[in-house]
C-alpha cells in the first residue's frame, strides 16, 4: 500500500497559489501590464483579470489609473484569508518573495546614486565577514 509520503507522488504542486503569484508580480512592479503577470506566472490574461478582480474585491489591490495604465497598490495590513494565519499580515510574504512594499517615490526626490557594498563571504569561518585577498 503506498502513502502520502512514498510511492507514487503527485507532480505538479506548488506552495504558491495563482493568487499569490500574481499579488507577488504587482508587488514587484506596481504598474505591470496584466498580460505581462499572464507570461511570468504562466496564466492566460484572462485569469489574471479574474484574480485581479478577486483581489480588489476581498480588499487586497486598490487600482488607480496613470495615464493609458493602470497602477496598483497592495492595501496596507491586509492580513491572511485562511484562519490558520488570520493574524498575520501578507505584507511580511510579500516582502520576502518580492522585496520589501515600495511606496511611490516623491516626485521631486533627487536620485541619489547607490554605493556598492563590501562582498560578503557566507562559507568563511567567520560567516558574513568581508571577503579579504592575500
Amino acid at each position: 500500500m503506498e502513502s502520502e509520503h512514498s510511492g507514487h507522488r503527485r507532480h505538479g504542486w506548488t506552495f504558491l497559489t495563482n493568487h499569490a503569484r500574481v499579488l507577488i508580480a504587482i508587488a514587484r512592479d506596481p504598474g505591470i501590464r496584466l498580460r505581462d503577470i499572464a507570461v511570468d506566472c504562466g496564466l492566460t490574461e484572462r485569469t489574471v483579470q479574474a484574480i485581479v478582480t478577486d483581489l480588489q474585491a476581498d480588499g487586497y489591490l486598490n487600482k488607480t489609473r496613470d495615464g493609458r495604465r493602470n497602477r496598483y497598490v497592495v492595501a496596507p495590513g491586509a492580513r491572511f484569508r485562511h484562519p490558520a494565519e488570520a493574524g498575520h499580515e501578507i505584507a511580511g510574504l510579500l516582502a520576502y518573495l518580492a522585496g520589501p512594499l515600495s511606496t511611490p517615490a516623491p516626485a521631486t526626490a533627487p536620485a541619489t546614486p547607490t554605493t556598492p557594498s563590501a562582498e560578503v563571504a557566507n562559507d568563511t569561518p567567520g560567516h558574513g565577514e568581508p571577503r579579504t585577498t592575500a
